[in-house]
């Protein structure tokens, strides 16, 4: 593997943000670092220090951490048994939890969730009414016959019930799992046909951009494949009649009285109990069905969100996403952090592209968590978010999905709000969780990710596993055991095929798949995934920095780099879509290329630069390079139903520009 410097880019040496020392002060990752000077009597003068306490005493981090959230639950007296394979390590082995007591803390008539859905509609849930509809659940579910270990599946968009039926599951210890109503049939059959759920939770149609669409076609055809599925309940969300006649289907309003009269106690097990499936996006084959562990993601979310997001109790937490996606797990897990949760149903661009930052300014919404995608092409637009718009809540910015270009956080910092703490996250499916985030007692740097995740053993490696220098890019691995390392995959009793997925590479090494580079203010750039690494003359380039180089041309709204196979050797060829009235000029060509020449290097430059309508984007918003890498080479492209927009494939299969 040829390792690759960082590009002759010019990294601007200033921060774009550095925290007051009131907030400094404020923050609960100072006080958490502070409980654990005095708790072991050693110096942890900063974050950095705090980290290498954290991977070098693995049980003694999380064992405060658990104390200092005041975890709900018996902790044990072990917090830690390393293992020669990570996948045996085994965290507080004694423990016994049901984490919806953690959850669910809270049962009062403050807020829980903000419900807004694109249409108008509103809803409040209080703390109180949240619990007892999830209590009024999870006695429904035992009613049925569903009991511990048993899979639950919803099919449902970002709504309150989709948070109750989550809560509900695991309040009896049953396994969740879900998928946004948007994924057709194939798609959905692919998840949950894999993970033999025994109840369906579904809805009856779903709005988006405007329209209402109705899902009964796509219901029917699921449920006659979903052999396991004995109970299918329907929530009216878009229509008043009744949703079928089958004698197995009823209604949510229904399901809810079978609970009524049914006084379940949350149930508790170890700390390794499962509770999410979750899939991975299923461009490369047949979706990875990974399990999780109930006690890891507790920790993990509230490690994430009250010292790296420095979340606090009665904050406004939202980020955009579906139930197709991790993040969702992610922002349900604020609820443990005592957060309301906005929860937002419907198109980010609809009524108009700055909708969501209406939302902000309205409710209050002090975390704001998108995609870089979406800030992105509000850049590209030109739009002003903090132009007449109250964010004097907003604290802090997420961003995640891709890598967040240093234009946008140029763009941020200019037009949305000047004291905010932006915090580009990076981590997976695979872990519900991060390997590099934010830190909000260090400065925000141009492009840059803040630093790697406490307890999280995050490094960058070459293709022998070795350490590569400050500047230089390699593999994201993590080199020790962390609690949200998923059980496994369903169904893989041997783990041969966890083992392929992330240990192949470097045994007992967690390889993630991202083509990573650590900067010298100790942060990260994460180029792309290395297994979608381009190649020319055998000299790895991660897409993402010619994706930065594109970014600064307004004529250019979106782009795909692949590597194209040759005459024997790999050529860059960059697929870009325009801007309204603009043209793919010879002279435009020119000045992209001259751009990544100069800022990157003659390498980088693509051989090819190609228009199209369009560019394959999976359901979460990323960009589907392997799948026009497939399609460009003529092969077969795996897990179409993946993709948000399969039918633009088509342009990369013909076009003319390739010969």
């Amino acid at each position: 593997m040829g390792q690759a410097a960082m590009t002759s880019e010019t990294w601007r040496d200033g921060p774009l943000w550095t925290p007051t020392p009131e907030r400094v002060a404020a923050a609960q990752l100072t006080a958490f670092r502070r409980r654990m000077q005095e708790a072991y009597g050693t110096s942890l003068p900063d974050t950095p220090a705090l980290h290498e306490f954290s991977i070098r005493h693995i049980g003694e981090f999380w064992s405060q951490l658990w104390d200092f959230c005041s975890v709900v639950g018996e902790k044990g007296d072990v917090a830690f048994v390393d293992a020669p394979d990570m996948r045996d390590a085994r965290f507080f082995p004694e423990a016994r939890l049901n984490v919806v007591d953690t959850l669910l803390r809270r049962d009062d008539d403050t807020p829980a969730l903000l419900f807004v859905r694109e249409d108008g509609v509103r809803e409040t849930w209080s703390w109180h009414q949240l619990r007892s509809t999830v209590s009024r659940a999870a006695g429904a579910l035992a009613a049925v016959g569903i009991t511990a270990g048993d899979v639950v599946a919803a099919w449902l968009p970002n709504c309150p019930q989709a948070y109750v039926v989550a809560l509900a599951a695991a309040w009896i210890g049953a396994i969740f799992t879900s998928a946004s109503p948007e994924f057709g049939a194939p798609a959905v059959l692919d998840r949950f046909g894999q993970v033999a759920p025994k109840i369906l939770f579904a809805v009856d149609g779903y709005w988006y951009g405007g329209r209402c669409f109705d899902t009964a076609e796509k219901l029917a055809a699921v449920t006659a494949e979903l052999a396991t599925v004995r109970n299918v309940v329907v929530i009216h969300y878009v229509h008043e009649r009744p949703h079928g006649a089958a004698a197995n289907v009823c209604d949510w309003r229904d399901f809810l009285t079978r609970g009524e009269h049914v006084s379940i106690a949350p149930v508790r097990g170890g700390f390794d109990v499962p509770q999410y499936v979750l899939y991975s996006s299923g461009t490369t084959g047949r979706p990875k069905c990974i399990v999780h562990r109930a006690g890891g993601l507790l920790l993990t979310h509230l490690k994430e969100h009250r010292l790296h997001c420095d979340i606090r109790p009665g904050d406004r937490v939202f980020y955009f996403t579906t139930t197709g996606w991790m993040m969702w797990n992610w922002l349900l897990g604020a609820l443990a952090s005592e957060a309301t949760l906005v929860v937002y149903d419907g198109s980010p661009m609809y009524p108009e592209p700055l909708a969501l930052f209406d939302l902000a300014a309205d409710l209050d919404i002090t975390l704001f968590g998108t995609s870089a995608r979406y800030l992105d092409s509000l850049r590209r637009s030109g739009l002003q978010p903090g132009s007449g718009r109250d964010l004097s809540a907003l604290r802090t910015i997420t961003s995640t999905g891709s890598p967040l270009l240093p234009d946008a956080f140029d763009w941020v910092y200019a037009t949305v709000k000047r004291d905010v703490h932006l915090a580009s996250i990076s981590g997976g499916t695979d872990i519900c969780g991060c390997f590099v985030l934010g830190d909000p007692t260090r400065p925000v740097f141009r492009g840059e990710i803040q630093g790697p995740a406490l307890g999280m053993a995050v490094d960058v490696v070459d293709d022998t596993g070795r350490p590569v220098p400050v500047g230089v890019t390699g593999e994201l691995v993590c080199t020790r055991p962390f609690p949200s390392l998923p059980l496994g995959f369903w169904g893989d009793e041997d783990r041969r095929r966890y083992t392929e997925a992330y240990f192949a590479v470097f045994p007992d090494i967690w390889r993630h798949g991202d083509w990573i580079t650590r900067t010298p203010h100790g942060g990260f750039v994460i180029s792309g995934r290395s297994d979608a690494t381009l190649n020319p003359g055998g000299v790895r380039i991660g897409t993402a920095e010619i994706y930065r180089q594109v970014a600064r041309f307004p004529q250019i709204m979106d782009a795909v780099a692949i590597g194209q196979q040759v005459d024997g050797d790999e050529r860059i060829v960059l697929f870009v879509t325009l801007a309204d009235g603009a043209q793919l000029t010879p002279e435009l060509v020119d000045e992209v290329q001259t751009a990544i020449r100069v800022n990157c290097s003659p390498r980088h430059v693509p051989a090819r630069i190609l228009a199209v309508p369009d560019v394959p984007r999976t359901h979460s918003g990323k960009i589907a390079e392997i799948a026009v890498r497939d399609a460009v080479h003529g092969r077969p492209v795996r897990g179409v139903e993946a993709l948000a927009n399969p039918e633009c494939l088509a342009y990369f299969r013909e076009h003319p520009g390739l010969a």
